[in-house]
């Protein structure tokens, strides 16, 4: 093959490339297009629900306005997580289609490359282009729209019963109680699991108990024996007279050993939590830190966690008044997940109580 030809060769390459990757970012934008079509979507379907709810409560007397608040809360929290969810996959999009040009503008100097450079260069870019379409995919963003229709359904009952002393919320939230028993294999060597499976006690003197791959060594963290993959699910702890824990969830993958950060819940991307230390509340997600300052300095009863695999949701709630703590949107999750307690260290001797893990089936009891 003479110089000629080489060099014809070569220009035909990376006009193919040329053409690919201009294919690729059209798709970009037709997905960009169709993720913004999505939240358009969303927002309606959001605004039917609490449009419909709205109707309903008119007719309600005063003493049901407060269950209409947290109501309309919990789906404006659940809406925003989504949202927020949908913008950082556009602005994903938009990143990659800025590469793209980048490399689309720079294809003329790239002439003098050889071919083998030029398809390591085309195998990285397709690589992103890959990961960036199949996490934006907008086939696994999901409206919890099930619970959307269950919850109008009770507010409709709700306008022939009037069950003013039960929120609306919390009725729902009720008809998916799980059973949530912790595995002492997890605990962490300072942590007292009662034989039930739902108390958890810190101690300070280290337990005798076996070494196990899946038990935490350095975080007071414990986790259920059984998890899930599929459905909603709710449970509430009892965290009445503690001065710090946290409550969440995570994937078994979590780590388990040594003091990295990734241990702790909510640190890594495996985990979803809300903290509670001296009167304030932090979400955390993948290291992120939400502090929640609009319930800072209240003390709940009792903490709900919900979850919907449907929805790709995890949202907190003081389970007393349901009030909304914090709801964040997974889009889709990628293993079974369990439920996580930590009961925190003794905090100066204000933290020694236990967590208890409740009916969540059923109200707390009123003194």
């Amino acid at each position: 093959m003479n110089e000629k030809q080489i060099k014809d060769k070569t220009q035909e390459t990376f006009l193919r490339h040329q053409q690919h990757l201009q294919r690729q970012r059209d798709a970009i934008a037709y997905r960009m297009k169709k993720l913004a079509a999505k939240q358009v979507e969303m927002t309606r379907q959001t605004n039917e629900v609490k449009d419909k709810i709205k109707k309903k409560y008119e007719d309600m007397k005063r003493v049901l306005d407060e269950d209409l608040r947290i109501t309309l809360t919990q789906l404006d929290m659940e809406h925003e997580a989504t949202e927020r969810f949908v913008e950082e996959r556009i602005e994903d999009c938009y990143h990659l289609t800025q590469e793209l040009d980048q490399e689309l503008a720079n294809i003329s100097a790239q002439v003098k490359k050889d071919t083998k450079q030029m398809d390591i260069q085309a195998a990285e870019t397709e690589k992103r282009i890959s990961e960036t379409l199949k996490l934006t995919d907008p086939d696994l963003i999901h409206t919890d729209q099930f619970k959307n229709e269950q919850l109008l359904s009770l507010t409709i009952n709700l306008l022939l019963f009037i069950r003013s002393q039960v929120p609306v919320t919390k009725k729902l939230f009720q008809s998916y109680a799980a059973d949530v028993v912790l595995d002492p294999d997890t605990a962490h060597p300072k942590l007292i699991i009662s034989p039930k499976g739902d108390l958890v006690t810190y101690t300070d003197t280290w337990q005798d108990v076996p070494e196990m791959p899946s038990r935490f060594d350095t975080t007071l963290n414990v986790v259920s024996r059984q998890g899930f993959s599929e459905g909603r699910h709710y449970w509430e702890v009892e965290v009445s007279g503690k001065t710090y824990w946290e409550l969440g969830l995570t994937y078994p993958s979590i780590p388990r050993k040594g003091r990295e950060e990734d241990c702790w819940l909510g640190r890594g991307r495996e985990s979803w939590c809300v903290e509670y230390f001296t009167g304030d509340y932090t979400a955390w997600h993948g290291g992120v830190p939400h502090e929640l300052p609009l319930v800072a300095g209240k003390q709940f009863t009792r903490i709900g966690v919900y979850c919907s695999f449907p929805g790709g949701l995890v949202c907190f709630l003081g389970a007393d008044t349901m009030t909304p703590l914090h709801c964040f949107c997974a889009g889709t999750f990628t293993n079974t997940l369990h439920q996580a307690i930590c009961p925190g260290h003794d905090n100066q001797g204000t933290n020694w109580k236990p967590l208890q893990i409740c009916d969540a089936s059923r109200s707390a009891p009123t003194l």
